[in-house]
């Protein structure tokens, strides 16, 4: 399958506006889901690790500084990956089953078009080269709604947050995180390809391939996820 979805594309133009479609689709159409999310996210990890560190004897900083290697480690590539999965992953699998069960895969294939690469590859480029910028983004906007959620309770001042964010930082943990972000794209674009191009049967068939996409793409995250800590990491 990836041998066929990694070729020349045979008309560079149509390849051209179906990566254009895919980043709306799969990019822009995101950016909503993940801003609302991680704000809210990561003012609820700040809180709860306010309400936890509740000796006199523990700096204030470490709230700051917890928020921010929770959601640049964990949330925003691993978490959000896997509500992207969801999101993503089913439309990519209903997109592409549909057209398998209504023949537009087989029309593309007896006009001699390289249907995997004309369906699959504009979808991987745009998750790979798009996701590390939303994940950017979950990053920022997590860390911000760390800091309105203290002005909010008050259970911190925002300079013994913005002290906690700014202490120890390691550039590398960023790296560490779009690395990671980059496998997970891949994942989420090939996966639900896979089981939207080769569905049999009619409609019910697609609905069931989407749960079974998004369900292993998301395990296969979780299980990558353990492996690539331990090697960027260990």
């Amino acid at each position: 399958m990836l041998g066929q979805v990694f070729r020349k594309p045979q008309k560079w133009l149509i390849f051209r506006e179906n990566l254009f479609k895919e980043i709306e689709e799969l990019g822009l159409k995101s950016i909503g889901i993940v801003a609302f999310i991680s704000f809210f996210v990561g003012g609820v990890v700040a809180i709860q690790t306010g309400m936890n560190v509740d000796n006199p004897w523990i700096p204030k900083y470490l709230i700051g500084f917890a928020t921010k290697r929770s959601i640049i480690l964990e949330f925003a590539p691993t978490f959000m990956s896997v509500i992207l999965a969801g999101k993503v992953g089913s439309y990519i699998t209903s997109s592409i089953g549909t057209m398998r069960v209504t023949e537009q895969i087989d029309a593309l294939e007896v006009m001699g078009v390289n249907a995997l690469n004309h369906l699959v590859l504009p979808k991987v480029i745009a998750t790979v080269t798009f996701y590390p910028f939303i994940v950017l983004l979950a990053m920022f906007l997590g860390i911000y709604g760390g800091y309105v959620a203290g002005n909010l309770t008050g259970l911190f001042t925002s300079d013994s947050y913005v002290e906690g964010i700014r202490m120890d930082f390691k550039p590398y943990l960023v790296q560490y995180s779009l690395i990671k972000t980059v496998v997970f794209a891949f994942l989420i674009a090939t996966i639900p390809s896979y089981y939207g191009f080769y569905v049999k049967g009619g409609s019910i068939d697609v609905g069931k391939a989407s749960t079974k996409a998004v369900v292993w793409t998301s395990v296969v995250i979780i299980v990558l996820n353990y492996f690539l800590t331990q090697m960027l990491l260990g």
